[in-house]
């Protein structure tokens, strides 16, 4: 249907002229931007400056749009990617949560993931030519992203889970201003030692490989190692599977996976912290946004302690998850979470 209206709309601006014109070109822009809700999109923000002062050459940040955008922009909600994931896969798992009649989402995919800049596709910077970044460099590239390419000057929230909630975080802080309200689902504002020693044990075999038969066969240590940390020891213990079967489609899978971008993504999560620039004891003072923290108690991948202390520090609201699905709690507990969230953004 947009097709063909998309057609007639063009032959008919070709016969007009003046301010018949300006018309046919207001409703053609209006038709592309229709055309582009949901479909990958590239922002190309040239040579970036990281957090540690070297260039990333060429930088793209990928992002998606979908629901309606309201007369004064002021319904939209940014959506991070989590680790190793990609703004196809977000949508799903917000749809049932953000309303897309109510707010215009823009769900973005964090540099390393793969599509964004990463060490898998650049063309200057190939694998391990790519520079470190950091979880303030992917929100650095977002706010570019979305005030020089996108003209967006605000936020009504920032939202995102696991390494999109450290994200989240991050932005409250490199941002405060920007964003009335946000969102942190199992992330931290800086990692525990429990944390960084189970991101460290996942990139000791990646960093160790020669080459990239190693580095595969390396993935498939990684992914154990990522398994024993994404549920709880009671969730794994009651599961039903064949454990042979389920070690080598595991194993399988994650040998798939590009391991310089996973290992882009793990330095970047290792050395993230946000007192970093904002001492503890001011950062009360810095985050001006509504927060929301959610944490698992289970949650051994990215433990919840300092999310609870931040909570406690901010006296914002939160919710616990205290299924044992672990890191996956989200998931376990989805439709309660969904609730607390739809209620938070309409405070």
């Amino acid at each position: 249907m947009y097709e063909i209206n998309l057609l007639k709309t063009i032959i008919y601006c070709m016969k007009k002229i003046s301010f018949a014109l300006l018309l046919c070109f207001s409703f053609l822009s209006f038709s592309v931007a229709v055309f582009a809700q949901n479909t990958l999109q590239y922002a190309s923000l040239g040579d970036f400056q990281l957090e540690s002062g070297q260039i990333l050459k060429d930088c793209k940040v990928a992002y998606r749009t979908y629901g309606t955008l309201n007369a004064d922009k002021s319904n939209i909600i940014l959506v991070p990617t989590w680790f190793s994931g990609t703004s196809a896969q977000l949508k799903s798992a917000y749809q049932s949560i953000i309303d897309s009649t109510q707010f215009y989402i823009i769900l973005v995919d964090a540099l390393g993931n793969g599509v964004s800049s990463s060490p898998s596709n650049s063309k200057k910077q190939k694998d391990k030519k790519f520079p470190q970044i950091s979880i303030a460099d992917m929100v650095k590239a977002e706010y570019k992203m979305l005030t020089e390419v996108l003209k967006i000057t605000h936020l009504h929230t920032v939202i995102g889970t696991s390494m999109g909630g450290m994200q989240t975080f991050q932005w409250a802080v490199s941002y405060p201003n920007f964003m009335d309200r946000a969102v942190s689902v199992v992330g931290t504002p800086k990692q525990g030692f429990n944390d960084l020693l189970s991101w460290t044990a996942e990139l000791t075999p990646i960093e160790a490989a020669k080459n990239k038969k190693e580095e595969q066969e390396a993935m498939k240590t990684v992914g154990l190692i990522h398994g024993i940390n994404l549920f709880s020891p009671s969730y794994r213990n009651a599961q039903k599977d064949d454990f042979k079967a389920f070690l080598a489609k595991e194993t399988a899978n994650y040998a798939k996976i590009n391991a310089q971008d996973w290992a882009s993504q793990l330095r970047a999560m290792i050395g993230h912290d946000i007192y970093k620039t904002t001492p503890k004891e001011q950062i009360k003072d810095r985050i001006k946004a509504k927060m929301l923290i959610i944490y698992a108690t289970q949650d051994m991948m990215v433990t919840p302690q300092t999310s609870m202390e931040l909570a406690d520090l901010l006296q914002c609201e939160r919710l616990e998850l205290k299924s044992n699905c672990g890191h996956l709690a989200p998931s376990c507990e989805g439709v309660e979470m969904a609730k607390v969230i739809r209620a938070f953004l309409v405070k």
